[in-house]
C-alpha cells in the first residue's frame, strides 16, 4: 500500500464510497463522495498525539474483530494509506454534547476540522475495474455452536487477531480467563456447503483452519481438533502442509460438528465421526469457527450502480467463466478478487492482474465491438412512461424529450425492455414476436413428427 501511496500516476480516494457511474466504455462520468473524516490530509503528520490525548476510550474496535477498544478519533488499521485518522462522530463527545474538542486544541498541525463536510469528486476514466471483497459470515447464525453466547466460542477472524502479534493480546493465544487452552476444535463449514445458508464451497476455509491449527501447536501445548467434512487442500503445496499438520499431531475427524455446548467450565463438541461410524462428544476449553465467504453486504446497491449482474449465490457475473473471467456484460467494466467469488490470495491476485491488463488492452485498442443486435424504439408508439428505463439492467435507454431513447454503445440486446413496454414500442430486431412463434411453432412440430 506504501508503494501504491507514493506512485505518482495512482491517486487513492480512502473514506470515499462511489455513488453513482453514467456514460460507457472509454467516457464513463463517476460520482465519488469523499466522506468527511474531520481531519485535513494535507495538514496531518500521522503523528498520532489526537488518539493518544482522546477522552473517548473503550469502544469497540472492528479491525480486532471487537476484541480490542479504540478511541473516538482513530486510524482504521495499522498500514493505512494515507495513515490520517477519522472521527467517529457517533461516539465523539464533541459531536455529542458540544463539547471537548481536545484532539483539535492539541493537534499541533491544527489538522483537526470539526467543520469539514462531504466532498463530491467527479471523475472521468476509460474504464472501471470492481473489487470490493467479501463479508465473512456472521457465526451467530449458527446458534447450535454458541457463538456470542458461548465464553471462547470465537470466528477465524476473531482467531487471527488473538494469534497476532499487534493483537489485543501481543499474540498469546489465552482463553478469557487468561489461561492457556489444553484443547482446541476448530470446526469447518460455517456458513458454507450448508443449504441452510450457502451451499457452495468458500475455498479458502480448510487452508486457514490448517494455518490456524498450525499456529497453535506452535505458540500452545494443546491437542487441536478438526472437524471437516473433507479436506480440499487444491493449491500449490497445500497437500504438503496438510500432510505436515497430521505429522504435527492434529487429529482429524471426518464430520461435520452438529453441535457445542458448556460442559463443566468447558466446552463440549458433538459430532459424528464418519469414518469410525459413531457419534463422538470431545470436550475442549477454545472452539475456532471456520467461517465462510459471502458477498458484501451491499453488492446488491453496487450491482446496480456498475450495472453488473449478480449469480444466484449474490457474486458479480463474469462475462463468461472460462474465456472471459473477468470481464462483465458491460464494457469497460471489469471484476476482480472475491467479489466474483470465493477465492484465495494467489488466485486473487492472478485475476487481479488479469482485469489490469484487460482494462489497458481496451484502452490501447481505442475501439470496441458493439453488439450486432440492439433494441430500436419506435417514436410514434412510444408514450414516454418509462418503465423501459428503469427496467434496463444496462442504464442503456433515456427519455430525451418524452420518448425512450437507446444508448448504442450500451444496449447488450438483452430484450428486458421488450417485455416491459407496454405499448410494444421497442422491438429487438431478429426477435420479433412473430420470429419467435415462428421458432416455437418450428420446434413443437419437429416434436409431433418424433
Amino acid at each position: 500500500m506504501v508503494s501504491v501511496g507514493q506512485h505518482e500516476n495512482i491517486e487513492i480516494l480512502s473514506y470515499s464510497e462511489v455513488e453513482e457511474v453514467s456514460g460507457f466504455v472509454g467516457n464513463f462520468k463517476v460520482r465519488v463522495r469523499k466522506k468527511a473524516r474531520y481531519v485535513d490530509e494535507e495538514l496531518c503528520t500521522g503523528c498520532g498525539l489526537c488518539q493518544e490525548k482522546c477522552p473517548a476510550k473503550g469502544i469497540s474496535s472492528e479491525f480486532e474483530a471487537g476484541m480490542g477498544t479504540r478511541k473516538a478519533i482513530y486510524i482504521p488499521f495499522p498500514q493505512a494509506v494515507p495513515r490520517v485518522p477519522v472521527i467517529d462522530t457517533e461516539n465523539c463527545i464533541w459531536f455529542q454534547r458540544g463539547r471537548c474538542g481536545a484532539c483539535q486544541k492539541l493537534c499541533p498541525r491544527g489538522a483537526v476540522d470539526f467543520e469539514q463536510e462531504d466532498e463530491i469528486v467527479e471523475l472521468e476514466v476509460g474504464t472501471i475495474i470492481v473489487a470490493t471483497g467479501f463479508d465473512l459470515f456472521d457465526c451467530s447464525r449458527t446458534t447450535q455452536y454458541g457463538y456470542g453466547r458461548c465464553d471462547n466460542v470465537l470466528d477465524s477472524m476473531q482467531f487471527e487477531r488473538l494469534a497476532h502479534a499487534s493483537g489485543p493480546t501481543g499474540g498469546r493465544i489465552v482463553l478469557k480467563d487468561g489461561r492457556e487452552p489444553e484443547a482446541v476444535a476448530i470446526l469447518h463449514c460455517i456458513g458454507s456447503r450448508d443449504e441452510n445458508y450457502n451451499r457452495y464451497c468458500s475455498r479458502v476455509c480448510c487452508m486457514y483452519s490448517l494455518k490456524l491449527a498450525h499456529l497453535i501447536k506452535d505458540a500452545t501445548k494443546a491437542q487441536v481438533y478438526q472437524f471437516y467434512i473433507d479436506m480440499r487442500a487444491f493449491g500449490k503445496g497445500y497437500e504438503e502442509f496438510y500432510e505436515r499438520l497430521q505429522k504435527e499431531g492434529v487429529v482429524f475427524i471426518r464430520g461435520k460438528a452438529a453441535e457445542v455446548v458448556p460442559h463443566d467450565g468447558r466446552l463440549l463438541v458433538k459430532a459424528e465421526d464418519a469414518n469410525l461410524g459413531r457419534l463422538v462428544q470431545i470436550p475442549v476449553d477454545m472452539v475456532v469457527l471456520s467461517a465462510g465467504l459471502e458477498p458484501r453486504h451491499d453488492a446488491a446497491e453496487v450491482a446496480h450502480i456498475f450495472g453488473l449482474s449478480r449469480s444466484a449465490d449474490g457474486f458479480f457475473l463474469e462475462k463468461h467463466p472460462k474465456l472471459a473471467p473477468v470481464e462483465t456484460a458491460s464494457d469497460g467494466v471489469f471484476i476482480a478478487g472475491t467479489c466474483q467469488g470465493p477465492k484465495d490470495i494467489p488466485d486473487t491476485v492472478a485475476q487481479a492482474g488479469a482485469a489490469a491488463v484487460v482494462a489497458l488492452a481496451m484502452m490501447d485498442k481505442g475501439k470496441v465491438t458493439l453488439e450486432p443486435f440492439i433494441a430500436q424504439v419506435d417514436e410514434e408508439r412510444c408514450s414516454g412512461c418509462g418503465e423501459c428505463v428503469l427496467a434496463c439492467p444496462y442504464k442503456a435507454i433515456e427519455l430525451v424529450e418524452g420518448k425512450a431513447q437507446v444508448s448504442e454503445t450500451l444496449c447488450k440486446g438483452c430484450g428486458t425492455c421488450v417485455g416491459h413496454c407496454l405499448p410494444k414500442a421497442i422491438t429487438l430486431p431478429h426477435f420479433t414476436d412473430e420470429q419467435l412463434v415462428a421458432e416455437m411453432q418450428g420446434a413443437l412440430m419437429e416434436l409431433e413428427v418424433a
